[in-house]
């Protein structure tokens, strides 16, 4: 790979996150508050890519690569694809390995990669830990929580602090190996590469038939019902549920 086609490659990189920043494609690899730094990293490679094609364009020939007036050199003397020269007239091949810049490429243009499931949950133990407090609940009825901050003070706080109300939770259906139906999210330390699952086991009035990575917002009350996860032994606390209805998958997916 000779410095031009660097230059180009590293352009469409860019290019490439840049487009990512900029539309809601990010939240399929990152979390949402690393949305700033994939725009600056694209920003930079742009900027690289341009001061290369700038350096190579502007760089002086030596006097090995000038051919005499009037004289065409000889096809021995020009330097082959993908080699150039430095000061003293030597060809030096450019390192075939920056030919690797071309796979974030094609990922970030070809492939949109869709958000973890049920599969990976159900592979995947809880990830649910012991919240440092329980900040007291804002007013509504029901009342909406995330499903890490309900399992948490079900599984925690015996419900405690939930004082009795009705919450309504959103996540995905992953069903275990019974065929129970456990409302999901994942959770993102930082991209999807380390994403995670909380789950929240399903009572009451749950839906008759129920397909996995269906997205459910659910309503019902704390139930001092609660598992072990099979794969880590974590805590899976359950919801009475008194109402449950399919909704759209949201904007990002992941849980932050």
């Amino acid at each position: 790979m000779n410095r031009q086609a660097q230059a180009v490659v590293l352009f469409l990189v860019g290019g490439a996150m840049l487009r990512a920043g900029l539309t809601d494609l990010h939240l399929r690899y990152v979390k949402a508050g690393l949305r700033p730094l994939v725009l600056v990293a694209g920003a930079v490679l742009i900027v690289a890519a341009v001061a290369t094609a700038w350096y190579e364009l502007r760089r002086p020939r030596t006097a090995g690569d000038r051919p005499a007036d009037g004289e065409r050199p000889a096809a021995k003397d020009r330097p082959a694809d993908g080699e150039c020269h430095d000061r003293s007239g030597h060809a030096h091949r450019e390192p075939r390995v920056s030919w690797l810049l071309v796979l974030p490429l094609c990922a970030l243009v070809l492939v949109a990669p869709p958000a973890l499931g049920s599969y990976s949950a159900m592979r995947t133990g809880t990830a649910l830990q012991k919240p440092w407090g329980f900040p007291a609940l804002p007013d509504g009825d029901p009342l909406r929580l995330d499903v890490v901050d309900y399992a948490g003070r079900a599984a925690y706080g015996n419900g405690r602090s939930l004082g009795g109300r009705k919450v309504t939770v959103t996540g995905f259906v992953a069903l275990d190996r019974g065929g129970t139906p456990q409302l999901t999210r994942m959770v993102l330390n930082c991209c999807a590469a380390d994403a995670q699952p909380v789950k929240i086991g399903l009572s009451g009035k749950v839906p008759p038939v129920l397909q996995s990575d269906t997205w459910l917002e659910v309503t019902g009350t704390y139930t001092g019902k609660r598992t072990k996860d099979p794969v880590n032994g974590g805590i899976i606390p359950y919801l009475e549920v008194s109402r449950a209805r399919p909704v759209p998958a949201p904007r990002d997916p992941y849980q932050n």
